[in-house]
């Protein structure tokens, strides 16, 4: 699914907006992860009385860019929110409001990281797939596990 620039920085908004209430700007981290590289682009059609003097069709139809869009697959992670325990109902809410932004059905995943398991700073050698403690991702076709908490076919 292909989620537009607009609708992830209208989630990032509202989240930011209700975590920075609680916790000032150094209390939680808040990340998104897609980037939005698809360029979206449109052949504009003039639909105006003697237009087909003016256009060629499908004729060198590339277009212009309008937008970008971020492609998204069912059990990413979108946004990923970091607070301390006491913290854990505000992100809560943070992700509720960030869900409406959003155009489609999206499950919140809530997980304890130990302080040992996260890294110092982020120039630290840590993967990109560490766990967060929140984590919006979509909901459609979504198994019952979530994905980070499945242990391999071999354990």
């Amino acid at each position: 699914m292909q989620v537009r620039h607009n609708a992830l920085e209208s989630a990032r908004v509202a989240a930011n907006k209700v975590l920075s209430d609680k916790y000032g700007e150094t209390g939680y981290k808040l990340s998104i992860r897609p980037y939005p590289h698809i360029i979206l682009r449109e052949n504009k059609m003039i639909a105006t009385a003697g237009a087909d003097r003016l256009q060629e069709g499908m004729r060198r139809a590339f277009g212009k860019p309008t937008g970008r869009a971020a492609r998204i697959d069912v059990g990413q992670e979108i946004l990923s929110i970091s607070v301390k325990e006491d913290g854990v109902e505000t992100g809560l809410k943070a992700c509720a409001t960030a869900r409406t932004k959003l155009p489609m059905k999206t499950k919140v995943w809530v997980e304890e990281v130990q302080m040992d398991e996260m890294p110092a700073s982020p120039t630290d050698s840590a993967p990109i797939t560490t766990p967060s403690p929140i984590t919006v991702t979509p909901e459609h076709e979504l198994e019952e596990e979530p994905l980070a908490a499945q242990s391999p076919a071999g354990e």
